[in-house]
């Protein structure tokens, strides 16, 4: 028999898990800028609009490339969190399983453990992603106009302090425990049902992974919508305040003064992403 192919580097395993997360982001990146203007339209004061007409907007009113506003911050977001996410994994796994044998409840844990990580690692970035690709959305008084990702970071620490990069981390970190935790959860068992169906090959790994990722979508969007509201949201003019202090408090205070459908704001474009 032959021999089986040497296990790769972990190095090599951070490199390709980033330039894959950087990849598919250049492909999705116009539907988080369309998620984000949908979840956040409230702030502004505006109904929340269907995808096809906010598409059509945006690209009538300020032009295709503003569905790509942030594209920096998204590409350095995916260095760091994909890089993470999907390495810590590698190496958490590997680890254990030299105490005991991989199972579903350590692939589970592994997955959480990863995902919250990868998400403390990129908070600061995912701060400068929400607030660039939404900044246009509002009236141009209220604009914070960051020219790139590093004059968005610089600003942010000389204007607000570096504690403000923090701001939606614990709801981001609960989102991707909830992400990795969920999809380890199901892929595999949604793959054995297409399989009993008669799906193989790509077609049952599609089919499980859209499944799969619509359950999650559906589980981490309040999670997202308290992340987004966080890292977006600007002190009160008048007492210095901020609205959103804790990721239970912006879902109940969204749910109370919106409606509890206003967690799934954007659902279809954070689905598509």
């Amino acid at each position: 028999a032959a021999a089986a192919p040497p296990p790769l580097s972990k190095p090599l395993i951070f490199a390709t898990s980033g330039a894959g997360g950087v990849l598919g982001w250049l492909l999705v990146h116009p539907l988080n800028t369309l998620a984000l203007r949908m979840n956040l339209s409230a702030l502004a004061g505006k109904p929340v609009p269907s995808l096809a007409a906010l598409a059509s907007d945006i690209v009538k009113s300020e032009g295709v490339a503003a569905l790509y506003n942030g594209i920096g911050a998204g590409i350095l977001r995916q260095v760091f969190y994909a890089t993470s996410r999907f390495g810590l994994f590698e190496v958490f796994r590997d680890t254990l399983a030299k105490y005991r044998e991989t199972d579903f409840a350590q692939r589970f844990g592994v997955a959480c453990v990863a995902g919250g990580c990868a998400a403390a690692i990129s908070a600061p970035v995912e701060v400068c992603l929400v607030r660039m690709s939404n900044d246009s959305s509002l009236p141009a008084a209220q604009r914070r106009n960051y020219s790139s990702v590093v004059d968005a970071a610089v600003r942010i620490g000389k204007e607000e302090g570096a504690h403000a990069f923090y701001r939606g981390s614990q709801a981001f970190a609960m989102r991707a425990m909830l992400v990795g935790g969920t999809q380890v959860a199901t892929y595999d068992q949604f793959k054995g049902m297409f399989a009993n169906l008669g799906l193989k090959g790509i077609a049952n790994q599609f089919a499980s992974s859209m499944s799969a990722g619509l359950i999650y979508s559906v589980i981490t969007m309040p999670f997202e919508t308290a992340k987004n509201r966080m890292a977006f949201q600007k002190a009160d003019a008048t007492t210095g305040k901020l609205a959103y202090s804790g990721t239970v408090q912006t879902i109940g205070a969204v749910a109370r003064a919106e409606g509890p459908l206003a967690l799934w704001s954007g659902f279809l474009p954070y689905y598509g992403r």
